[in-house]
C-alpha cells in the first residue's frame, strides 16, 4: 500500500487552470466515488479550494498516470494543459505535505487558519462518500491533531497579516470595549467583508455599511446584522461612527476634511478612529490634521503586517520541527500496520497446522490409540510442522551467508546462543 497525492496550487498553476480543476460541493460526492473505483485506488479524498486542488489516495500500486487520465476525462480537459503544473508525493513526502498544508505553511498567506477548516470539509466529504479506509482516515485524524499542536505550541497564527485584521486589532488597542462602538465600513468588496467579519467576531456593537450600490451594501450588512446606506447618505451617518474603515475603488476621495469636521462637531469632538485601506485614498490626507481623529493608511498598517509576517516565519520554523516529528510518528504507525498483516498471516499458518495435527490426533483416538500416545503424537507432529519451514530457511540463510537473517531470527524468537 502506498499513499499518494497529486495536485496543483496557486504557486505553480494560473487561476485559469485551477478553476477548471475545481470540485465544487455539488459534484464532490459522485467524483469521489468515481475516483475510488479506479483499478489501483483503495481510498480517496479531494481537497478543492480557490488556491489548490489535491487528490489524496492510497493505492495498491501508485499509478499517477491512471489518476491523471481520470482527471482529464472527469473535468474534460486535455492532460497536456495541466500536467506541467502538477506536483506529486508519496508516503513520507506525502505525509509531510498534508501536514504543512493543514498548518498553513503551504498557503499564500503564511499560517492562515482557513485551510484547516477546508481540510476538515474534505475529510467529511470523503467519509460521506464512503471513500476512506483505515490508513487515509487515520492520516487525516493525525493531521488535525498535528495542526492543533502547531497552533498551540507556536505563534504561527497569533499575529495578523491581512490589512483587515490589522485594522481591527488596532481598533481594539484604541477602544477598551468594541461592544460599545459603532463601525462605519465604506465599500462592499472582499476587504470590507473580511473587516466586518473580524469586527463581528470581536463583538462590535453596531455595523453600518455604505456603498455606491445600495443592494451590495444591504446584502453584506445582512450577514452581520448591520445597517446599509448608500454613499450619498454618508453625511447623515458619519457622526454616528466611532470607527470608520474604508476600502473602495474610487479614484477620488470619498471623505474630505470639511465633512469629517462637521461630523466631529455633531459628536461634540468625541474621537473617531479612521483607517483608509484604499489606493488611491478614500479619505483626504488633510483629515489627519483634525484633532480628535486618529487616521491610519494602508502604509501605516503595512509596517505592522511586515513585523507580524516575520514573527510568523519564525513560528513556521518551529512548526516544521513539529511536523518532522509527526511524520516520523505516522510512518511508525504505517510500518506497524504492515507488520500486523504479517502477524495475521503467520498466525493463520500456525492455526492451520494446529488444526491438521489435531484432526490426526482425534483420528488416532477413534481408532483406539491410548490418549497418552495420541497426545505425544500430536505434540511431535505439531512441533515438526511449526519448525519445518523456519528450519529450512535458516539452513538456506547459512548457505547464502545471510548472517543478518540468522541474527534476526535470534532476536525475534529470543534464542539463547548455543554454548
Amino acid at each position: 500500500m502506498t499513499l499518494l497525492v497529486v495536485g496543483i496550487n496557486y504557486a505553480n498553476a494560473p487561476v485559469s487552470i485551477r478553476e477548471r480543476l475545481a470540485y465544487p460541493a455539488e459534484i464532490l460526492h459522485s467524483s469521489l466515488q468515481e475516483l475510488r473505483r479506479l483499478k489501483n485506488v483503495t481510498e480517496a479524498a479531494i481537497l478543492s479550494t480557490c488556491n489548490r486542488t489535491e487528490f489524496y489516495c492510497s493505492a495498491a500500486i501508485p499509478n499517477q498516470q491512471e489518476l491523471i487520465a481520470w482527471v482529464s476525462e472527469n473535468k474534460n480537459i486535455s492532460s497536456q494543459e495541466f500536467v506541467p503544473y502538477l506536483y506529486s508525493y508519496t508516503d513520507s513526502a506525502f505525509i509531510r505535505h498534508i501536514l504543512r498544508v493543514a498548518c498553513g505553511l503551504d498557503s499564500m498567506i503564511l499560517g492562515e487558519p482557513q485551510i484547516l477548516g477546508q481540510m476538515k470539509t474534505a475529510y467529511q466529504a470523503a467519509c460521506d462518500a464512503g471513500t476512506l479506509g483505515k490508513p487515509l482516515g487515520k492520516l487525516f485524524q493525525h493531521t488535525f491533531s498535528a495542526a492543533k499542536k502547531v497552533r498551540t505550541d507556536t505563534a504561527i497564527g497569533a499575529s495578523p497579516v491581512s490589512v483587515a485584521f490589522a485594522a481591527v486589532q488596532l481598533a481594539q488597542q484604541i477602544f477598551d470595549k468594541l461592544g460599545d462602538q459603532t463601525a462605519l465600513l465604506i465599500g462592499a468588496g472582499e476587504t470590507i467583508e473580511l473587516t466586518a467579519r473580524h469586527l463581528s467576531r470581536q463583538g462590535i456593537g453596531r455595523i453600518i455599511i455604505a456603498n455606491r450600490t445600495y443592494g451590495k451594501a444591504h446584502s453584506l450588512a445582512a450577514l452581520f446584522n448591520g445597517y446599509a446606506i448608500s454613499l450619498s447618505e454618508l453625511p447623515n451617518h458619519l457622526a454616528e461612527a466611532d470607527i470608520v474603515i474604508s476600502s473602495t475603488a474610487s479614484q477620488l476621495p470619498i471623505l474630505g476634511k470639511g465633512r469629517v469636521e462637521s461630523a466631529l462637531k455633531k459628536r461634540k469632538h468625541k474621537p473617531i478612529f479612521m483607517v483608509d485601506l484604499a489606493v488611491p485614498r478614500d479619505i483626504e490626507a488633510e483629515v489627519e490634521q483634525l484633532q480628535d481623529v486618529y487616521l491610519y493608511t494602508i502604509d501605516d498598517l503595512q509596517h505592522t503586517i511586515d513585523q507580524n509576517m516575520n514573527s510568523r516565519r519564525e513560528a513556521a520554523q518551529q512548526a516544521e520541527e513539529i511536523i518532522d516529528t509527526q511524520v516520523d510518528h505516522f510512518m511508525a504507525w504505517l510500518r506497524a500496520q504492515e507488520a500486523q498483516s504479517t502477524i495475521r498471516d503467520y498466525r493463520k499458518q500456525a492455526e492451520q497446522q494446529r488444526d491438521e495435527a489435531l484432526q490426526k490426533a482425534l483420528a488416532l483416538l477413534k481408532n483406539g490409540i491410548p490418549a497418552e500416545a495420541a497426545l505425544e503424537r500430536l505434540a511431535h507432529t505439531l512441533t515438526n510442522k511449526l519448525m519445518h519451514t523456519p528450519s529450512t530457511q535458516i539452513r538456506l540463510a547459512a548457505e547464502n551467508e545471510r548472517q543478518d537473517l540468522i541474527a534476526a531470527i535470534h532476536e525475534i524468537f529470543k534464542l539463547d546462543k548455543a554454548q
